[in-house]
């Protein structure tokens, strides 16, 4: 069985194309729908209910394109707001949290770093994701508030960026952390500078490439795989600034030129 339907990704910003990047690359013949929630960036710094009640609105809004599955490509909507969103949706629900604590915890032999938003590090979602596969594990969780206006800005390796990093993770590799997660859809933008702060014995694990994979396993086990040579991708944003055709140009080339304008509605369901 096939199942040329779209797949839905939504993040609050640019950030998420990092996710929506290695999608392409894995599943080159599927149909992707990619919503950035620029208008509210960043989700970072706002309120568990905020978050929430921003997340279902997109979810909904994919959900009326007609999706077969939504990836939730940001992981403070994915700490947040996971269980409102699955509950809400008549399709699966991937997050970003479970696969990349999946991979960290397979390739740490001592402990765990984690970085994000203030709002991911506070839900403590990775710490119970991680404790799940490892009880009794050492993580080290730090809010890196900087890095995503660093990454919407371009400024990818620049030596402020670098300054930055240095300062929030110099100490990360003298804490024993040997694996980092990298909480951020947004900082796999910084992986260069991420990685001369912590230094070439620390190993960074990403949101895209873990979602890519568990992506690709569950429409194996669902059988929702497109059928051969449909493959497509639509770029929706809700502020479409000149800053954000630019990043994403520089994450998608040409893909990019694509970018479409549109607002969401408010819905009558809402969070609890």
């Amino acid at each position: 069985m096939t199942d040329p339907r779209p797949i839905g990704v939504f993040d609050s910003g640019i950030g998420g194309l990092t996710v929506l990047a290695a999608l392409t690359a894995r599943l080159p013949g599927e149909r992707f729908v990619y919503l950035g929630d620029t208008a509210r960036l960043p989700y970072g710094s706002k309120s568990s209910d905020t978050v929430k009640r921003y997340a279902l609105r997109a979810g909904l809004y994919l959900s009326e394109q007609g999706i077969k599955m939504l990836v939730v490509a940001c992981n403070t909507a994915a700490s947040a707001a996971l269980p409102v969103l699955e509950q809400a949706l008549s399709v699966p629900v991937i997050g970003v949290v479970g696969p990349g604590a999946r991979i960290a915890v397979r390739e740490s032999r001592r402990a765990i770093g984690m970085i994000g938003t203030e709002s991911t590090v506070a839900s403590g979602a990775y710490e119970r994701a991680i404790r799940e596969l490892r009880p009794g594990a050492s993580i080290l969780a730090r809010a890196c508030p900087l890095f995503v206006p660093l990454a919407e800005e371009g400024w990818f390796d620049h030596p402020v960026t670098r300054e930055v990093a240095h300062l929030y993770l110099g100490d990360m590799a003298s804490s024993g952390v040997d694996t980092l997660i990298l909480g951020c859809t947004h900082y796999p933008l910084l992986r260069e500078a991420i990685a001369a702060a912590v230094g070439d014995g620390v190993r960074l694990v990403d949101s895209a490439s873990s979602v890519a994979l568990a992506v690709g396993e569950t429409l194996a086990s669902e059988k929702m795989t497109a059928p051969a040579g449909t493959g497509d991708l639509r770029l929706l944003v809700t502020d479409a600034a000149p800053r954000v055709r630019r990043i994403a140009g520089l994450i998608l080339g040409e893909a990019a030129e694509r970018i479409e304008l549109v607002d969401l509605p408010s819905y009558a369901t809402a969070p609890d």
